[in-house]
């Protein structure tokens, strides 16, 4: 019995090294309430993109432990390694796996004692049961008329907050009137990736938004260093520009010129000049398409008539 046990440590340990050597990325799941019938789908679904592992916390840290010597980063992993979880490799896009294991999701029945993962509410409406519960919904606190001979609900109520646990009235109320409130199924609780440690949400973050973010880092490097006169990256192109137009001040409002200020203080000592030669050339621009017009129309002419040439 002893060695049937140890060989079955042995296998699960080499398994378990196969899998991290043979991927990049893991997601530790939860698998609170999860059934074997929701964890055979998943495995469907991901069949050729990922492999879920299952097994029981103190060999998983044994485990983990034994490889951290040739993996140093593993040891990021065993602060997590607690409650009942499970282990997800993969070596593929990590958003797409992860909408994979929360999708699967089962509607379940409140039940007497459990915490509630959300806030239930019983929505208005007829119950169509006899009036002789009517007090049962009165001990709950809930607003009820009698409409043809049945309990009617007048408005909504909350019957359980999130996070607290669920009373056996509460639970009784809902079982009658046919409401399961709590879908259980995978949840994501961290993701490791090339040896660091991230919750899930961090995979939510698009390159859209990464790069505002990086734009506005940048921006705000910039203004800061040219309000302290602190020289960093950002800002030498906007000091190269400032200086630029300082020298264009200092040449148009002195005798001194260079080649990149000419241009500028022969515009401003002869403005009528460049204001004659824009009408020109706004001629010059919109008199260019009649004429190309005119060439097609010729050209569409020529081929009409050789066309006409070659029947007759």
């Amino acid at each position: 019995m002893g060695g049937n046990i140890s060989d079955k440590k042995v296998e699960y340990f080499g398994k378990l090294k196969d899998l991290l050597a043979a991927h990049k990325s893991l997601f530790i799941v939860g698998v609170d309430n999860v059934s074997s019938q929701q964890l055979h789908e998943i495995r469907k679904e991901l069949r050729g993109r990922a492999t879920i592992l299952m097994g029981k916390n103190t060999m998983v840290r044994r485990a983990f432990r034994s490889f951290v010597q040739e993996t140093p980063d593993l040891e990021r992993l065993l602060p997590f390694i607690k409650g009942n979880i499970g282990f997800v490799f993969t070596n593929g896009d990590l958003k797409e796996i992860r909408d994979v294991l929360l999708s699967n999701r089962v509607l379940a029945p409140a039940r007497a004692g459990t915490f509630s993962p959300t806030n239930v509410f019983v929505p208005p409406g007829n119950t169509g049961m006899e009036p002789g519960k009517t007090s049962f919904f009165q001990a709950l606190g809930v607003p009820t008329k009698i409409t043809r001979g049945t309990i009617e609900i007048v408005s909504e109520i909350q019957v359980v907050a999130a996070g607290d646990r669920v009373g056996p009235s509460e639970a009784s109320l809902l079982n009658m009137l046919n409401i399961s409130p709590f879908t259980y199924g995978l949840t994501v609780e961290h993701v490791y990736d090339d040896g660091q440690v991230f919750a899930s949400d961090i995979l939510d973050i698009t390159d859209d938004e990464l790069l505002s973010e990086f734009n506005s880092a940048v921006h705000n490097i910039a203004t800061i260093s040219l309000a302290t006169s602190i020289p960093t990256l950002p800002a030498v192109s906007h000091w190269l520009i400032n200086n630029y137009k300082d020298l264009l001040a200092i040449s148009v409002a002195t005798d001194y010129t260079f080649e990149g200020s000419e241009g500028i203080k022969d515009r401003l000592a002869n403005p009528e000049a460049y204001a004659a030669a824009a009408p020109a050339a706004a001629a010059a621009a919109s008199g260019s398409a009649p004429a190309e017009e005119e060439a097609a129309a010729e050209e569409e002419e020529s081929d009409e008539d050789m066309g006409m040439g070659l029947f007759d």
